[in-house]
C-alpha cells in the first residue's frame, strides 16, 4: 500500500539544540533531519537503502566494499543522527551486528519516536561520549568504525588525535577499517592533519572527495579510510565516480603530497574542525 506524503515539519529541543524533522517532498516517508539550521541526515523510512548526501553515500560504499555482498558485519558507529547508515548496514547485510554512541540522549528520544527503526533489527544505541565508549570497547571486535560524530557542526577536537585513532586501531579487527567524514574548507588544513594522524597509526589510508573541496573552492566533506590492510582503492574509485557528484580518490603518493608538510594532531595539540562558512545551509 502506497504511503501518503507526510507534510507535517515536527520540531524539539534537544541537548545539542533545536531539531527539525522536515518531509522530503520527493519521498513519500522521507526526512532531513536538521540541527540548528544545519541538515544532519537523511532518512527515507520505506527505502532504508536509499542514501541521499553525497558524503553519506561515500560512507555506503565503504560499507558495501568492506566484505562480499550480504555478508554481515560488525559495526561500531561513533555518532548516531538519525541513524541514516545504520538502517543502511541493517537493509543491506542483514544480521550485522551495530553499536551506535550518541552523546545526545534527547535526540536518541526524538529520532526513535520520530523515525522508529524497523522491527528486528539488531542495532545497539549508546548514550555517551564517542571516545569513553571506544576505549572501553573489546580489542579486535569490529569489522568497521564509522566516524561521524560532530559538535554541532564541528568535529570535536578529542576525537581527531593520534591517541584516538589508536584506541580505533584497538578496537578494529586486523582486517577492518575506520572510516571518517571530515568537514573542510580551503587551505585544507583539517583534513591534510587528519591524513598524517591516521597515517601515524593504520599504515594504509585513502580519500574520497569531490574536486572542488580538493582544490579548495568549496567547504565540504571529505571521506579518509584508514586500515591496516590497503582499501579497495579500484572499486572505490569506481563508485566514487558513478555518483550523481563525481568523486575523486587519493591513495599512495598522491595522498602523501596532499598531506605534506601537515603533522599528527595529538591530545595537545588538536583543535576542533573548522566552522563551515556562514550562509552555507
Amino acid at each position: 500500500m502506497a504511503h501518503r506524503q507526510s507534510t507535517r515539519v515536527v520540531e524539539a529541543t534537544v541537548d545539542s539544540g533545536t531539531v527539525e524533522l522536515i518531509p522530503d517532498p520527493y519521498r513519500p516517508r522521507a526526512h532531513v533531519l536538521m540541527l540548528d539550521g544545519a541538515p544532519q541526515s537523511h532518512v527515507d523510512l520505506d527505502d532504508p537503502a536509499y542514501l541521499d548526501f553525497e558524503y553519506v553515500r561515500r560512507l555506503g560504499h565503504v560499507v558495501d566494499l568492506a566484505a562480499p555482498a550480504r555478508q554481515p558485519l560488525r559495526v561500531l558507529h561513533l555518532g548516531g543522527g538519525a541513524l541514516t547508515l545504520p538502517r543502511y548496514v541493517a537493509a543491506t547485510r542483514p544480521r550485522s551486528t551495530q553499536q551506535v554512541v550518541e552523546i545526545d540522549a534527547a535526540l536518541i528520544e526524538f529520532v526513535r519516536r520520530e523515525l522508529p527503526l524497523e522491527k528486528g533489527h539488531r542495532i545497539r544505541i549508546r548514550h555517551g561520549d564517542a571516545r569513553e565508549v571506544l576505549t572501553r570497547a573489546p580489542e579486535d571486535s569490529f569489522d568497521l568504525v564509522i566516524g561521524d560524530a560532530y559538535a554541532g557542526t564541528r568535529s570535536p577536537a578529542h576525537l581527531t588525535t593520534v591517541e584516538f585513532a589508536a584506541a580505533v586501531a584497538r578496537a578494529l579487527r586486523a582486517d577492518g577499517w575506520y572510516a571518517a567524514n571530515v568537514a573542510d574548507g580551503a587551505p585544507l588544513t583539517f583534513a591534510r592533519t587528519q591524513v598524517a594522524t591516521l597515517r601515524a597509526v593504520l599504515p594504509e589510508v585513502c580519500l574520497i572527495a569531490d574536486p572542488a573541496v580538493l582544490r579548495g573552492r568549496r567547504f565540504g566533506n571529505l571521506i579518509l579510510i584508514a586500515g591496516r590492510t590497503p582499501p579497495p582503492v579500484a572499486e572505490l574509485t569506481r563508485k566514487a565516480a558513478g555518483d550523481p557528484f563525481p568523486g575523486r580518490v587519493l591513495d599512495g603518493e598522491e595522498l602523501t603530497r596532499f598531506a605534506s608538510g601537515a603533522a599528527p594532531a595529538t591530545d595537545a595539540t588538536a583543535r576542533p574542525s573548522p566552522p563551515p562558512p556562514k550562509g552555507i545551509f
